[in-house]
């Protein structure tokens, strides 16, 4: 018999999208092949501390999205590397309780989705699913993220930033002159989940909105509003990705906000796959893989798609660790394109693995 993969699911996390990582994790522990692998849960609690909790109730309140949450009861522990995998060990004694051999980092924003995980995880040697290091940096930093996408010649919304130290509402009023006037989208740079997101449609709003997404990071972003039909399309591979059937957000709020996507269980209609033209799903596809590409990503990636009733497609935005909760697009435009959940899972740890072997290869002497 096949011995079983450690497999170890990071989640939590210091962000605002804490509690949508603990809804992502539960749903994968759910749907994971328990055949294939043993699961080591490693939840991280708002102050960055590592955790092992108890897997019969890792998660408190899980009957209401509004009330859930880590179970902060289980040891505080580390990433200790060994040669072929890495142990997790108690805090302070340093005694090994756990062995992981690849991690599944289920973390949604800042400290997770960004890079700062990855690079922990690449020291430590360790084969871990999604973008590396650096795919995951400019997938999180939709400042530089669309700035690459311009420079591929992929359209985006126009945008302009605003930084704390310089952010006066004389430039404001500028900015929103030159994106065409209100109304337009203030969020933060570095978050997603709409967290912090706020459409403003009057200069009256506008102070409220701009203090409201500088609580959650030092860069702002001011986006024209884009009249367009909401598309999400899923990425998956490493050198050779593919892309799922297309999906539409047809949202019942305001916009597709936090309280849409995982609060109001009606708050938005999913309608998949899209109903666009065989043409326009093989342009949305590429497009897709082209901005998975040029942001320099591997495993997985949802990438969100405005479509004009020109029929010109514009990127919104990626996102490297997609939501994998009981509503989430990314499994869903999967499971729609022929890949359940359970084999989806099992193909981002075959990706994470593969790529981890190809790494093992380069060379780290020179002679």
């Amino acid at each position: 018999m096949k011995k079983k993969i450690r497999l170890g699911i990071l989640f939590g996390g210091r962000s605002a999208e804490h509690e949508v990582s603990l809804q992502s994790a539960k749903n994968i522990v759910e749907a994971i092949d328990t055949d294939k692998y043993d699961i080591v849960l490693i939840g991280i609690d708002k102050h960055g501390r590592w955790l092992l909790p108890q897997s019969s109730k890792f998660l408190i309140g899980t009957t209401n999205p509004r009330l859930l949450k880590l179970n902060r009861a289980g040891p505080g522990v580390t990433l200790s590397p060994k040669a072929h995998s890495a142990d997790l060990v108690s805090l302070p004694d340093h005694r090994p309780l756990e062995t992981v051999d690849v991690i599944f980092p289920v973390l949604h924003g800042p400290y997770g989705e960004d890079g700062t995980v990855q690079g922990l995880l690449k020291l430590t040697n360790i084969p871990y699913v999604g973008s590396d290091v650096l795919g995951s940096a400019l997938g999180m930093d939709k400042d530089i993220q669309k700035r690459l996408l311009h420079e591929a010649g992929i359209p985006t919304a126009a945008f302009r930033i605003l930084k704390r130290s310089a952010n006066s509402m004389k430039d404001v009023n500028r900015i929103i002159k030159r994106l065409g006037g209100f109304p337009v989208f203030i969020k933060p740079a570095n978050l997603g989940s709409s967290v912090g997101i706020n459409k403003v449609k009057t200069k009256k709003q506008l102070a409220a909105a701009i203090k409201e997404a500088f609580l959650f990071d030092n860069k702002v972003i001011v986006e024209e509003m884009i009249e367009g039909r909401e598309i999400e399309c899923s990425v998956l591979g490493n050198e050779k990705p593919i892309a799922s059937v297309p999906g539409e957000v047809i949202p019942h709020h305001e916009f597709y906000s936090y309280e849409a996507k995982y609060i109001d269980e009606n708050g938005a209609l999913l309608q998949i796959p899209a109903d666009v033209p065989f043409r326009m799903k093989k342009k949305i596809q590429r497009l897709s893989i082209r901005t998975f590409q040029t942001l320099c990503c591997e495993g997985m990636a949802r990438v969100d798609l405005f479509l004009k009733k020109n029929g010109q497609v514009l990127i919104n935005e990626i996102n490297t660790i997609p939501g994998f909760t009981n509503i989430s697009m990314y499994p869903k435009l999967w499971e729609a394109s022929g890949i359940p959940v359970k084999k989806l899972i099992d193909r981002l740890i075959g990706l994470a693995i593969e790529r981890h072997e190809r790494d093992q290869r380069l060379k780290i002497s020179y002679r």
